[in-house]
């Protein structure tokens, strides 16, 4: 997979280069297009990546599809036992890909171990599908006829996923997809593509036949050729709300079956009753954890009556206590920003506050990590007296910036974010039963935490938004995902005696 290239004076540079896996191998490409994968930390190249073109891009779906009916006639139950292998590999593994992902990403190791632990789970999950696959039985619908259901794969599945968890959000698709005999081509983000490369060579160590899983990298015309390809059958994508609507669109266009998750401005509710040091410490760590880049980060504090100025000052004192640096350095507690070019998108949401007149409490523009002065650092920003008019509220901006919205009641907090475009996910703090009831039932929104800062749900529940926080009607992993990745069939079965009656041209009773 990696190959070096003669520098001037006979000297081999470091410079991986990174290809894609089909059929199980990796490959090249011969596009003639690719582009750099950067080490955060330090701002320096840590790898070129070779894009797919239509002919790497082809080669990945037939190979998909070739592979396809042989594992869809795989018992579930032998499917599973590869699962499980390949769940005790990943566990193996864990350390390594850990280090990949802070490598390429910039977040901490703790971070990255984290977020492949809940990627693990979903394979744990997708280890039950004999059980999951079940269909419904009706005994005798009418005279001597009994009705059954069953859950069919689909055949090619693609799965595009953000940079912000390389192994997570790609473990959300394709165990399940492949657990329910479908076969799968993963486009994983440009940025950070070496761990979603291992994964694959994992799977296939662990037995899963060539072709079942491949993995192309590539960027938009990459992405394009994947939606218009006819063998395709369903796309699952996670990453902004702008992309996700065209990919929704577009797909759909196709004859596709779509899951498109989008954006989000999760919002935290701080109730005057609230335990303020526990939902302060809640707060800061699901708003800065990763530098903000999570798509269940807390990117809005709504402090309700009283709790406003103690929640503020106890916010700044956390940022200004917090250790910024390179991922994989010890005591690190937030790392980069995963590009230069990202880091200069946050940077101007930042001007952007100050200019509609935000007051910036905390300011983290000024930050400087000793060592690391090309890297994509920023520290922590925090914004008080913002208004729902202000982009820094209205706008989904995937960095270590919080604002502070203050409100006089708890009706107030739920219509606030009721009226936002985004529906992903919100939390309440609060140590009262009946407002956290109330909440619960009347916020319009995917998913809600009391007294859970980051409501990201188990396996074995669905995860995804409302409003434009999701295109489809099906969220990812839990049921709804063996849902998407399988078709319903019902049959009706009759096995007639000897001397039965002849033509009959109505409804059997």
């Amino acid at each position: 997979m990696h190959t070096q290239r003669q520098a001037d004076g006979g000297k081999q540079p470091t410079t991986r280069r990174l290809g894609h896996y089909i059929n199980g191998a990796p490959v090249g490409s011969d596009a003639g297009r690719c582009g750099p994968v950067f080490e955060p930390a330090s701002g320096a190249p840590a790898a070129e990546l070779l894009y797919a073109g239509e002919a790497e891009v082809a080669a990945a779906i037939n190979a998909a599809a070739a592979a396809f009916p042989r594992w869809a006639a795989v018992p579930p139950v032998r499917r599973a036992q590869i699962l499980f292998r390949y769940r005790d590999l990943l566990l193996r593994e864990s350390d390594a890909l850990a280090l990949l992902i802070t490598r390429e990403h910039g977040k901490t190791l703790d971070d990255a171990r984290g977020e492949l632990r809940r990627g693990i789970e979903v394979v744990e999950f997708a280890c039950g599908i004999p059980h999951l696959l079940k269909g419904e039985f009706s005994d005798s619908v009418s005279s001597g006829i009994d009705s059954w259901s069953l859950r069919q794969p689909l055949g090619v599945c693609v799965g595009i996923t953000p940079f912000n968890f390389p192994a997570m959000v790609p473990l959300w698709m394709y165990p399940i997809a492949i657990a329910c005999g479908n076969s799968f081509v993963l486009k994983p983000s440009e940025k950070d593509p070496s761990c979603p490369l291992r994964l694959a060579e994992i799977f296939g160590e662990a037995g899963l036949p060539p072709g079942v899983f491949n993995v192309i990298n590539g960027d938009r015309q990459t992405v394009e050729a994947l939606l218009a390809h006819p063998h395709v059958a369903a796309v699952s994508f996670v990453g902004s709300t702008p992309v996700a609507g065209h990919i929704y669109t577009e797909a759909s266009r196709h004859g596709k079956r779509v899951q498109a998750l989008g954006g989000a401005k999760n919002h935290l509710v701080v109730m005057p009753d609230a335990d303020l040091e526990q939902a302060a410490d809640a707060l800061f760590g699901s708003a800065y954890g990763s530098a903000g880049e999570r798509c269940m980060a807390v990117s809005v504090a709504v402090a309700v009556g009283a709790s406003a100025e103690p929640l503020v000052d106890a916010l700044a004192e956390c940022a200004r206590k917090l250790h910024v640096g390179p991922g994989n350095q010890a005591g690190s507690e937030m790392g980069p920003l995963v590009t230069a070019a990202h880091r200069a998108r946050v940077l101007a949401y930042v001007e952007a506050g100050l200019a509609e007149g935000a007051e910036l409490v905390v300011d983290g523009r000024g930050l400087r990590v000793t060592g690391h002065d090309a890297g994509f650092f920023l520290g922590p920003c925090l914004f008080d007296r913002v208004n729902p008019a202000m982009r820094i509220y209205r706008e989904e901006i995937f960095g270590p910036v919080l604002v502070v919205l203050r409100v006089r009641d708890l009706d107030e907090a739920i219509g606030l974010i009721n009226r936002h475009e985004y529906g992903n996910a919100a939390s309440l703090f609060t140590r009262d039963g009946a407002a956290a009831r109330s909440f619960t039932r009347a916020v319009a929104v995917g998913m809600v935490g009391i007294n859970v800062p980051i409501p990201v749900p188990m396996a074995f529940h669905s995860f995804g938004g409302w409003k434009r926080s999701l295109f489809g009607p099906l969220h990812v992993h839990g049921q709804d995902g063996v849902r998407f990745y399988t078709r319903l069939k019902t049959v009706s079965a009759r096995w007639p005696e000897a001397g039965a009656a002849g033509l009959n041209f109505s409804l059997p009773a």
